[in-house]
């Protein structure tokens, strides 16, 4: 087989990785000293006397425990957890990403990580998916330890994701179909009867029925983010994640690219896991919602809840509000 369209994939996941392979050391950690003002009275509270790395001690405020408004609060879901991470340490260098994560993602339900920029949700996905495995901690798919299996198993364990990345990360050099025709034609035996019977009809579900010839060149930033949801959709899977479907999209295609998560959640059912930024998407269509700073969690729940939170940190993310304790540090 031609090896182009594994190529293309390579170099689509080193853009949007680009830490894959390197080296990684141990970070450097301080002790804050400055006294810290009572934490908030919940289960997974901060530790003031905790040691805390330095790249994150740089983004708090002078005065401040770097895990001040840190909860831990887990609200009940309702479900069993499809992915769970333990205690998860991640670091690149010195650059501490994730530093002792805890985190559940419900089974049957539309999940949110929200939190601001650089602060490890991509690196969540990638653990999912075994991309890439913890310093320390563990990542449990359905109960199975990610780190832990083998390569045939891992193999196994991917097949029962699909994502949907920041641009579609289609193949440039496969016309539309081709491109959704791809994961079934790697890893099943199906014929090509059933194959077009299968990318037809997820085709369809995105709106892009009559597209099929089409190269991704000749699509809309909003197209092609729907060809990658139609290829995500085509082994079906059992957890569906979304690495910031949003980005680069009007207001206009965000809500209907969130109906259209919406619906075919409803259809298909399973864990679905959307990282963004965006807090209208989340209004739209979240079930429940994970706020991730600082590489732990602020506090999580389902979304009605968190959207009336009384911590002053995810009150001021779900608001937008330029006042809180999240600033430009």
């Amino acid at each position: 087989m031609d090896e182009t369209p594994r190529d293309e994939e390579q170099d689509a996941r080193e853009q949007l990785y680009p830490h894959d392979g390197e080296e990684q050391a141990a970070p450097e950690t301080v002790e804050y000293a400055d006294e810290a003002p009572p934490a908030p009275d919940a289960p997974g509270k901060y530790d003031p006397s905790e040691e805390v790395p330095d790249n994150i001690v740089d983004q708090t405020r002078e005065g401040e425990h770097p895990y001040h408004w840190h909860s831990g609060l887990k609200r009940d879901h309702g479900s069993t957890d499809a992915v769970e991470f333990i205690d998860v340490q991640k670091a690149f260098g010195r650059n501490v990403i994730l530093n002792g994560l805890n985190l559940g993602i419900p089974e049957g339900q539309i999940s949110m990580i929200l939190g601001p920029s650089g602060t490890g949700k991509s690196v969540c996905i990638k653990h999912m998916v075994g991309l890439l495995y913890p310093d320390s901690g563990d990542v449990l798919v359905h109960g199975e330890s990610v780190p832990t299996m083998a390569d045939d198993d891992l193999f196994e364990m991917r097949k029962k994701f699909g994502v949907l990345f920041q641009d579609g990360a289609l193949f440039g050099s496969m016309n539309l179909y081709d491109n959704v025709a791809f994961p079934l034609r790697q890893h099943t035996d199906k014929g090509e009867d059933e194959i077009g019977e299968i990318v037809n009809r997820r085709l369809k579900e995105v709106g892009l029925g009559g597209a099929h010839d089409k190269m991704p060149n000749e699509l809309s930033g909003g197209m092609r983010k729907r060809a990658g949801f139609a290829r995500a959709l085509v082994l079906d899977p059992q957890i569906v994640l979304f690495d910031e479907p949003d980005s680069g999209l009007d207001p206009v295609r965000t809500a209907l690219l969130c109906e259209l998560i919406q619906e075919i959640h409803e259809e298909n059912g399973g864990a679905y896991v959307v990282i963004t930024h965006d807090i209208m998407s989340a209004r739209r269509v979240a079930d429940f919602i994970s706020v991730l700073w600082k590489g732990r969690i602020v506090e999580s729940g389902p979304a009605h809840e968190l959207f009336n939170s009384d911590n002053q940190f995810v009150s001021q993310f779900l608001s937008g509000e330029a006042q809180g304790p999240l600033g430009m540090e």
